[in-house]
């Protein structure tokens, strides 16, 4: 009691102050109105009287919601201790249903007697068969066996569900079609995809279980095994020539070439590069190699048809002393016409003077012919190091977990090796040919000037 008093008293006192404040505060705009502090007391007990009218109404709406709160608290208890009876019986009832399932199986067990050990080699089977099947080229040819083998293997991995005794016999038929099929040369329609995308219908021819061809092709089967995808790149030659004629012969024999892998070894030949591919592997250093084989052969071409031409020139010119020509020999023999007056040794050393103006346009070009010969091996040797460098780089970069990342610069540096030996090898040969044929000509000249000599000597003596 004695505490609600002081509260009150304090309250009064603030409210006191309020009012003080508030009056002083309108002192400005009140100045002209005189205070009255009784005025002022009763409305400090009015807002008293207010503000103990609204602490009742609280004070009873805080007692009407815990009542409610407190049913509401029961209503929930009384619900869980529902749930949990309810979960207790789902319990109890989860083992029985348990135990009797246990109970089932070992039921199931000993009336399938050996009927399981049955059905498990019939599983292993079937899983064997798909197995071959998927990765069969007959596949193509018997769609309908995938829906087969897809509802078989499904039962087959089910405890609830047996494969009939038809759908066991259709499983050895199919078993045994397959069979049959292998050693079969078979011609049926099937799409094929060709390589630029477009798919069509055409006549494949199956060999076994080993190849497809059509239009004198090979063809590998496609992923989801649907349909045919001609190769994009075909075997050499020498193995697809003869798709042809095995695919349009009737009867007999015809040689073709066999994958007995099932597509193993010509998919490895559709990875594998051209030769043009592989001189792009040599990159700038191989295309220089190439460029100066090329330029070499034209020379070497070039000079031997030219010598070809002079020594036959010469050969005439030696059965035809009296009337010099526009040859090596004839501008010799025109040198020795001109000198009638001069004597042996001043002849000599005339003819010496014209044997040695023509040995240079004999042997035109002979040194570039060798300049390569020497050089193409030692770009084969700049192609090799560069290479190198990449392959280290790239152990650098990435580690040695994948060969791919060194290929690049190992295939490089083999491949610019065998360009420059390639260019060099050819190259000595054409520069050793046109050499010896230019030594040839130019022996003959500088017998006929000693002839000439000779002949002078004779003369004068």
């Amino acid at each position: 009691m004695k505490t609600s008093n002081t509260n009150i008293l304090k309250k009064l006192g603030l409210s006191a102050a309020a009012a003080v404040l508030s009056v002083s505060l309108a002192m400005p705009a009140f100045a002209a109105q005189s205070v009255n502090l009784d005025q002022l007391l009763q409305l400090v007990r009015q807002g008293e009287a207010q503000d103990r009218s609204e602490n009742q109404q609280r004070l009873a709406e805080f007692r009407a919601n815990r009542n409610q709160q407190a049913n509401l608290l029961k209503q929930v208890q009384s619900q869980q201790a529902a749930a949990e009876a309810e979960s207790n019986r789902l319990n109890r009832q989860f083992e029985v249903n348990d135990q009797e399932i246990i109970d089932l199986n070992q039921k199931l067990d000993e009336r399938l007697g050996d009927l399981k050990e049955l059905f498990g080699v019939l599983q292993q089977a079937a899983g064997d068969t798909k197995a071959n099947f998927d990765s069969s080229i007959t596949s193509p040819q018997f769609p309908e066996r995938e829906a087969y083998m897809a509802d078989i293997m499904t039962k087959m991995g089910q405890t609830s569900k047996f494969a009939s005794m038809s759908e066991i016999e259709q499983l050895w038929a199919e078993m045994m079609n397959e069979m049959i099929q292998s050693g079969k040369v078979a011609k049926f329609t099937a799409p094929v995809t060709l390589t630029d995308g477009s798919t069509q219908d055409k006549t494949v021819t199956r060999f076994g279980t080993f190849n497809v061809v059509a239009d004198g092709k090979y063809l590998k089967m496609s992923n989801d095994r649907t349909n045919y995808i001609e190769l994009p790149r075909q075997p050499q030659s020498r193995f697809s020539s003869k798709v042809g004629g095995a695919e349009s012969a009737s009867s007999g024999l015809s040689p073709l070439a066999v994958d007995i892998t099932r597509g193993g070894i010509l998919e490895t030949y559709t990875k594998r590069p051209t030769l043009i591919e592989k001189v792009k592997e040599g990159k700038e250093v191989g295309y220089v190699i190439i460029g100066l084989g090329i330029i070499g052969v034209l020379l070497a071409i070039w000079r031997f048809l030219a010598l070809m031409g002079t020594s036959a020139a010469v050969s005439r010119q030696v059965k035809n002393t009296d009337k010099p020509g526009n040859n090596p020999l004839g501008r010799v023999l025109k040198v020795y016409k001109e000198s009638d007056d001069a004597n042996t040794e001043t002849l000599e050393l005339r003819l010496s003077e014209a044997v040695l103006k023509e040995t240079p346009k004999l042997n035109r070009m002979l040194s570039f012919l060798k300049i390569i010969a020497v050089v193409a091996p030692l770009l084969g040797l700049l192609g090799t190091v560069t290479g190198m460098i990449n392959t280290f780089q790239a152990i650098q970069l990435y580690g040695t977990g994948d060969p791919k990342l060194m290929a690049g610069g190992i295939s490089q540096a083999l491949v610019t090796t065998v360009l420059g030996l390639c260019v060099a090898i050819p190259m000595v040969f054409l520069h050793s040919i046109v050499a010896s044929k230019a030594k040839g000509v130019s022996e003959v000249i500088t017998q006929q000037a000693a002839g000439m000599i000779a002949e002078r000597a004779e003369q004068t003596s």
